[in-house]
Protein backbone atom coordinates (compact mmCIF):
# COMPACT_ATOMS: atom_id res chain seq x y z
CA UNK A 1 0.00 0.00 0.00
CA UNK A 2 2.28 2.48 -1.02
CA UNK A 3 -0.41 5.21 -0.66
CA UNK A 4 -0.15 4.74 2.91
CA UNK A 5 2.99 6.38 3.45
CA UNK A 6 1.52 9.75 2.27
CA UNK A 7 -1.44 8.87 4.84
CA UNK A 8 0.95 8.43 7.50
CA UNK A 9 2.66 11.24 6.95
CA UNK A 10 -0.23 13.46 6.72
CA UNK A 11 -1.68 12.13 10.12
CA UNK A 12 2.12 12.97 11.71
CA UNK A 13 1.85 16.31 10.56
CA UNK A 14 -1.39 17.12 12.08
CA UNK A 15 -0.38 16.23 15.50
CA UNK A 16 0.40 19.33 17.79
CA UNK A 17 3.62 19.33 18.46
CA UNK A 18 6.26 22.10 18.86
CA UNK A 19 8.73 21.02 16.14
CA UNK A 20 11.28 23.88 17.59
CA UNK A 21 12.05 21.75 20.84
CA UNK A 22 13.90 18.75 19.59
CA UNK A 23 13.57 16.89 23.04
CA UNK A 24 9.55 16.74 22.24
CA UNK A 25 9.65 16.04 18.68
CA UNK A 26 12.12 13.08 19.49
CA UNK A 27 9.22 12.10 22.30
CA UNK A 28 6.45 12.25 19.62
CA UNK A 29 8.51 10.40 16.84
CA UNK A 30 8.58 7.49 19.71
CA UNK A 31 4.81 7.30 20.25
CA UNK A 32 4.56 7.50 16.43
CA UNK A 33 6.61 4.20 16.15
CA UNK A 34 4.59 2.44 18.70
CA UNK A 35 1.60 3.72 16.91
CA UNK A 36 2.47 2.10 13.78
CA UNK A 37 4.80 -1.13 14.99
CA UNK A 38 1.53 -1.95 16.94
CA UNK A 39 -0.88 -1.27 13.91
CA UNK A 40 1.42 -3.29 11.45
CA UNK A 41 1.90 -6.42 14.01
CA UNK A 42 -1.78 -6.48 14.07
CA UNK A 43 -1.89 -6.84 10.32
CA UNK A 44 0.87 -9.48 9.76
CA UNK A 45 -1.39 -11.32 12.67
CA UNK A 46 -4.40 -11.20 10.31
CA UNK A 47 -2.25 -12.22 7.12
CA UNK A 48 -0.38 -14.98 8.71
CA UNK A 49 -3.66 -16.08 9.95
CA UNK A 50 -4.79 -16.10 6.59
CA UNK A 51 -1.95 -18.13 5.22
CA UNK A 52 -2.11 -20.20 7.65
CA UNK A 53 -5.84 -21.48 7.06
CA UNK A 54 -5.82 -21.12 2.93
CA UNK A 55 -2.16 -23.48 3.35
CA UNK A 56 -4.31 -25.85 5.37
CA UNK A 57 -7.32 -26.25 3.24
CA UNK A 58 -5.16 -25.68 -0.10
CA UNK A 59 -2.09 -27.41 0.06
CA UNK A 60 -1.52 -30.41 -2.54
CA UNK A 61 -5.49 -30.15 -3.29
CA UNK A 62 -6.67 -30.64 -6.86
CA UNK A 63 -10.18 -29.30 -8.11
CA UNK A 64 -11.95 -32.61 -8.17
CA UNK A 65 -10.73 -33.28 -3.96
CA UNK A 66 -12.17 -29.41 -3.37
CA UNK A 67 -15.96 -30.20 -5.49
CA UNK A 68 -16.13 -33.71 -3.93
CA UNK A 69 -15.30 -31.63 0.10
CA UNK A 70 -18.14 -28.97 -1.25
CA UNK A 71 -20.32 -32.25 -2.74
CA UNK A 72 -20.57 -33.75 0.91
CA UNK A 73 -20.95 -30.60 3.10
CA UNK A 74 -24.21 -29.51 0.30
CA UNK A 75 -22.53 -26.12 -0.72
CA UNK A 76 -24.74 -24.41 -2.93
CA UNK A 77 -22.05 -22.46 -4.43
CA UNK A 78 -20.45 -26.23 -5.42
CA UNK A 79 -21.55 -25.22 -9.56
CA UNK A 80 -18.59 -22.86 -9.86
CA UNK A 81 -16.01 -25.19 -9.11
CA UNK A 82 -14.37 -27.21 -11.84
CA UNK A 83 -14.39 -31.12 -11.82
CA UNK A 84 -10.50 -31.98 -13.15
CA UNK A 85 -7.27 -33.00 -11.62
CA UNK A 86 -5.37 -29.91 -11.95
CA UNK A 87 -4.12 -28.17 -8.81
CA UNK A 88 -6.53 -26.11 -7.24
CA UNK A 89 -6.57 -22.00 -7.97
CA UNK A 90 -9.02 -19.83 -6.30
CA UNK A 91 -9.52 -16.16 -6.28
CA UNK A 92 -11.20 -14.41 -3.59
CA UNK A 93 -14.36 -15.31 -4.07
CA UNK A 94 -13.86 -19.19 -4.67
CA UNK A 95 -11.33 -19.09 -1.36
CA UNK A 96 -13.93 -18.15 0.41
CA UNK A 97 -16.46 -21.05 -1.19
CA UNK A 98 -13.80 -23.61 0.00
CA UNK A 99 -13.42 -22.23 3.14
CA UNK A 100 -16.83 -22.80 3.83
CA UNK A 101 -16.82 -26.39 2.52
CA UNK A 102 -14.47 -27.17 4.64
CA UNK A 103 -14.78 -25.41 7.71
CA UNK A 104 -18.56 -25.06 7.57
CA UNK A 105 -20.82 -22.11 6.79
CA UNK A 106 -19.97 -19.58 9.29
CA UNK A 107 -16.55 -19.67 8.24
CA UNK A 108 -17.53 -18.14 4.71
CA UNK A 109 -19.56 -15.80 6.34
CA UNK A 110 -16.51 -14.57 8.27
CA UNK A 111 -14.50 -14.38 5.43
CA UNK A 112 -17.23 -12.18 3.42
CA UNK A 113 -17.16 -10.04 6.30
CA UNK A 114 -13.17 -9.73 6.61
CA UNK A 115 -12.99 -9.22 2.85
CA UNK A 116 -15.92 -6.46 3.27
CA UNK A 117 -13.74 -4.68 6.28
CA UNK A 118 -10.63 -5.06 4.32
CA UNK A 119 -12.03 -3.39 1.30
CA UNK A 120 -13.66 -0.80 3.37
CA UNK A 121 -10.30 0.16 5.13
CA UNK A 122 -8.13 0.16 1.99
CA UNK A 123 -10.88 2.46 0.42
CA UNK A 124 -10.63 5.22 3.40
CA UNK A 125 -6.90 5.10 3.47
CA UNK A 126 -6.81 5.65 -0.09
CA UNK A 127 -9.44 7.85 -0.33
CA UNK A 128 -7.78 9.93 2.34
CA UNK A 129 -4.32 9.64 0.97
CA UNK A 130 -5.07 11.01 -2.33
CA UNK A 131 -7.15 13.97 -0.36
CA UNK A 132 -3.93 14.69 1.22
CA UNK A 133 -1.89 14.53 -2.05
CA UNK A 134 -4.52 16.72 -3.42
CA UNK A 135 -4.16 18.99 -0.95
CA UNK A 136 -0.63 19.44 -1.03
CA UNK A 137 0.22 19.25 -4.63
CA UNK A 138 -2.98 21.62 -5.58
CA UNK A 139 -3.44 23.43 -3.05
CA UNK A 140 -7.05 22.61 -2.83
CA UNK A 141 -8.67 25.51 -0.58
CA UNK A 142 -12.18 23.51 -0.36
CA UNK A 143 -14.07 22.49 2.59
CA UNK A 144 -13.14 19.32 4.63
CA UNK A 145 -16.77 17.99 3.36
CA UNK A 146 -16.94 18.76 0.10
CA UNK A 147 -13.39 17.54 -0.40
CA UNK A 148 -14.10 14.16 1.45
CA UNK A 149 -17.46 13.91 -0.81
CA UNK A 150 -15.32 14.44 -4.13
CA UNK A 151 -12.62 11.98 -3.31
CA UNK A 152 -14.74 9.17 -1.95
CA UNK A 153 -16.99 9.64 -4.89
CA UNK A 154 -14.39 9.18 -7.17
CA UNK A 155 -13.09 6.27 -5.25
CA UNK A 156 -16.56 4.35 -5.15
CA UNK A 157 -18.59 5.25 -7.73
CA UNK A 158 -16.03 3.62 -10.39
CA UNK A 159 -16.23 0.44 -8.16
CA UNK A 160 -19.95 0.17 -7.87
CA UNK A 161 -20.70 0.69 -11.65
CA UNK A 162 -18.02 -2.51 -12.52
CA UNK A 163 -20.19 -4.04 -9.46
CA UNK A 164 -23.38 -3.71 -11.21
CA UNK A 165 -22.34 -4.78 -14.53
CA UNK A 166 -19.79 -7.39 -13.83
CA UNK A 167 -19.80 -11.18 -12.40
CA UNK A 168 -17.73 -12.10 -9.03
CA UNK A 169 -15.40 -13.82 -10.84
CA UNK A 170 -14.58 -10.76 -13.11
CA UNK A 171 -14.43 -8.30 -9.81
CA UNK A 172 -11.45 -10.89 -8.29
CA UNK A 173 -9.65 -10.53 -11.55
CA UNK A 174 -10.00 -6.99 -11.26
CA UNK A 175 -8.29 -7.45 -7.52
CA UNK A 176 -5.43 -8.97 -8.97
CA UNK A 177 -4.80 -6.38 -11.74
CA UNK A 178 -4.93 -3.88 -8.66
CA UNK A 179 -2.34 -5.97 -6.56
CA UNK A 180 0.03 -5.71 -9.41
CA UNK A 181 -0.64 -2.25 -9.95
CA UNK A 182 0.01 -1.02 -6.22
CA UNK A 183 3.30 -3.52 -6.62
CA UNK A 184 4.90 -1.29 -9.34
CA UNK A 185 3.77 2.43 -7.33
CA UNK A 186 5.92 1.17 -4.85
CA UNK A 187 9.34 2.52 -5.63
CA UNK A 188 7.72 6.01 -6.20
CA UNK A 189 6.38 6.10 -2.47
CA UNK A 190 10.04 4.24 -1.01
CA UNK A 191 13.02 5.96 -3.11
CA UNK A 192 11.70 9.25 -1.95
CA UNK A 193 11.05 8.79 1.65
CA UNK A 194 14.43 7.25 1.90
CA UNK A 195 16.21 9.78 0.04
CA UNK A 196 14.02 12.85 2.05
CA UNK A 197 14.84 11.37 5.17
CA UNK A 198 18.35 10.88 4.74
CA UNK A 199 18.74 14.99 3.97
CA UNK A 200 20.66 16.53 6.39
CA UNK A 201 19.53 20.03 5.80
CA UNK A 202 15.99 18.70 6.04
CA UNK A 203 16.03 16.56 8.78
CA UNK A 204 18.63 18.16 10.85
CA UNK A 205 19.61 15.81 14.22
CA UNK A 206 16.69 13.45 13.26
CA UNK A 207 18.40 12.23 9.73
CA UNK A 208 18.84 8.59 8.86
CA UNK A 209 22.19 6.94 10.73
CA UNK A 210 24.54 4.88 8.59
CA UNK A 211 22.50 1.27 10.19
CA UNK A 212 19.12 3.16 9.29
CA UNK A 213 20.19 3.82 5.83
CA UNK A 214 21.26 0.34 4.68
CA UNK A 215 18.79 -1.04 6.57
CA UNK A 216 16.09 1.10 4.63
CA UNK A 217 18.24 0.47 1.29
CA UNK A 218 17.99 -3.48 1.76
CA UNK A 219 14.33 -3.59 2.66
CA UNK A 220 13.24 -1.89 -0.31
CA UNK A 221 15.40 -3.64 -2.64
CA UNK A 222 13.75 -6.59 -1.59
CA UNK A 223 10.36 -5.34 -1.16
CA UNK A 224 11.07 -4.51 -5.07
CA UNK A 225 12.55 -7.58 -6.30
CA UNK A 226 9.51 -9.37 -4.28
CA UNK A 227 6.80 -7.29 -6.02
CA UNK A 228 8.77 -7.28 -9.69
CA UNK A 229 8.88 -11.89 -9.44
CA UNK A 230 4.93 -11.38 -9.08
CA UNK A 231 4.21 -8.49 -11.62
CA UNK A 232 6.35 -11.03 -14.06
CA UNK A 233 4.46 -14.33 -12.67
CA UNK A 234 1.23 -12.78 -13.09
CA UNK A 235 1.58 -11.66 -16.51
CA UNK A 236 2.79 -15.39 -17.67
CA UNK A 237 -0.57 -16.25 -16.39
CA UNK A 238 -2.21 -14.54 -19.04
CA UNK A 239 -1.04 -16.44 -21.28
CA UNK A 240 -0.35 -14.38 -24.83
CA UNK A 241 2.38 -13.62 -26.64
CA UNK A 242 1.22 -9.69 -27.48
CA UNK A 243 0.81 -9.63 -23.75
CA UNK A 244 4.52 -10.68 -23.45
CA UNK A 245 5.30 -8.19 -25.48
CA UNK A 246 3.90 -5.21 -24.37
CA UNK A 247 4.52 -6.41 -20.55
CA UNK A 248 8.42 -6.08 -21.75
CA UNK A 249 8.06 -2.85 -22.86
CA UNK A 250 6.00 -1.49 -19.96
CA UNK A 251 8.90 -3.10 -17.42
CA UNK A 252 12.19 -1.71 -19.74
CA UNK A 253 10.59 1.60 -19.32
CA UNK A 254 9.80 1.01 -15.88
CA UNK A 255 13.35 0.26 -14.80
CA UNK A 256 14.60 3.05 -16.84
CA UNK A 257 12.14 5.24 -14.71
CA UNK A 258 12.93 3.92 -11.57
CA UNK A 259 16.46 4.18 -12.26
CA UNK A 260 16.25 7.65 -13.12
CA UNK A 261 14.20 8.49 -9.64
CA UNK A 262 17.04 6.73 -7.99
CA UNK A 263 20.09 8.97 -9.94
CA UNK A 264 17.99 12.12 -9.38
CA UNK A 265 17.83 11.05 -5.41
CA UNK A 266 21.07 10.61 -5.25
CA UNK A 267 22.04 14.05 -6.76
CA UNK A 268 19.56 15.58 -4.60
CA UNK A 269 21.26 14.36 -1.96
CA UNK A 270 24.77 14.94 -3.13
CA UNK A 271 23.83 18.92 -3.79
CA UNK A 272 22.59 19.04 -0.31
CA UNK A 273 25.12 17.85 1.41
CA UNK A 274 27.53 20.23 -0.96
CA UNK A 275 24.87 23.26 0.57
CA UNK A 276 25.51 21.97 3.98
CA UNK A 277 29.41 21.57 3.66
CA UNK A 278 29.38 25.16 1.99
CA UNK A 279 27.42 26.48 4.89
CA UNK A 280 29.21 25.20 7.44
CA UNK A 281 32.53 26.79 5.89
CA UNK A 282 30.56 29.59 5.70
CA UNK A 283 29.51 30.09 9.32
CA UNK A 284 33.19 28.38 10.46
CA UNK A 285 34.75 31.74 8.47
CA UNK A 286 32.20 34.37 10.02
CA UNK A 287 33.01 32.80 13.43
CA UNK A 288 36.69 33.42 12.80
CA UNK A 289 36.42 36.53 11.58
Amino acid sequence: MPHNIYLHSALVKSRQVDRSRPAEVKEANMYYLIECTVALFVSLLINIFVIAVFGAVFYKKTNMDVYKKCAESGSSYINILPKDNRTLDVDIFKGGVVIGCYFGTPALYIWAIGILAAGQSSTMTGTYSGQFVMEGFLNLTWSRFARVTLTRSLAIIPTVIVAAVQDVSNLSSMNDILNVLQSILLPFALIPILTFTSLKTLMHQFTNGIFGKLVGVLITLVVMAVNAYFVVDFVEHLGSVYLYILAGIILFLYLVFVIYLLWLSSVAAGISCLRLGQEGRFNHEVLRN
